[in-house]
């Protein structure tokens, strides 16, 4: 059993590096669906998954030049304090179905969101680079709608370790049509998922929803994988790999929906 765990990883960390997607949005749903783990379990262990997978990610990318660190600065000014308000408001309540059903069912509906955003990415780079170029004017509020996005995935991270790949990456795009290239919209959404995932996972921490053994499996196979799929970020055609991710996103977020 412990090998799965590592295939697992694997296969998830190459997908984070190629795309900038694929830790919450594929982990959880695995350690759900095929390991039987618990929703608040998944949830925790997941993010302590992707803010060490990120992180061996978001050096790669760093080396290479690719995050834009304004725009990293900005969403963190609003995901860093949503996510430990959301994690805070959590413990707080001790609602057994935050911690249960009702995870599964935000995390689906997440989940399908995510698959959206990730099959018409290049659909809504060229809404938003059409919209900028015609009577839709934002730069004056680029910034603050900046924090504004990073404070709703901070509490989407929170509670279902979901939104900081293809979510942020959708906002991005949609925020940043001009400034962020391909390579650099991946390299800055992965940067900034390492502190808010780190804030949501000491928040879990707290709270004791984190499997350490089975974090430590995943990563043998994570760290290999993406340090991989970074490497190979652009080389392989983006129009094979995003379609077959968003498949697997929305059936797990089916899956989990009518679980």
């Amino acid at each position: 059993m412990d090998w799965l765990y590592a295939l697992a990883g694997l296969i998830v960390g190459l997908m984070v590096g190629l795309t900038g997607v694929g830790g919450g949005s594929l982990m959880a749903p695995i350690l759900i669906l095929f390991f039987g783990v618990s929703p608040s379990t998944a949830v925790g262990t997941d993010l302590w998954f992707a803010a060490i997978t990120k992180s061996v990610g978001g050096f790669i990318h760093h080396r290479h030049g690719a995050p834009d660190w304004q725009v990293v600065r900005r969403l963190a000014l609003g995901s860093l304090p949503a996510a430990a308000l959301t994690v805070w408001w959590l413990a707080k309540t001790d609602i057994h179905q935050i911690r249960g059903g009702t995870v599964m069912h935000i995390l689906g509906g997440v989940l399908i969101l995510t698959a959206i955003a990730t099959m018409f990415k290049e659909r809504i780079r060229t809404y938003a680079t059409a919209a900028r170029t015609t009577a839709i004017t934002v730069h004056p509020w680029q910034p603050a709608l900046t924090v504004a996005a990073g404070a709703l995935l901070g509490c989407l991270v929170a509670v279902t370790s979901v939104g900081s790949g293809a979510l942020g990456a959708a906002m991005l795009l949609t925020l940043y049509p001009f400034r962020l290239s391909a390579r650099r919209l991946v390299g800055t959404d992965i940067v900034h998922a390492v502190p808010l995932t780190l804030v949501a996972g000491l928040g879990h921490l707290w709270m004791g929803t984190v499997d350490f053994g089975t974090l430590g499996m995943l990563l043998i196979g994570s760290i290999p994988g993406i340090a991989l799929g970074s490497v190979l970020a652009g080389r392989l055609a983006d129009n094979i790999v995003r379609p077959i991710l968003a498949v697997i996103l929305a059936f797990a977020g089916y899956r989990l929906l009518v679980a």
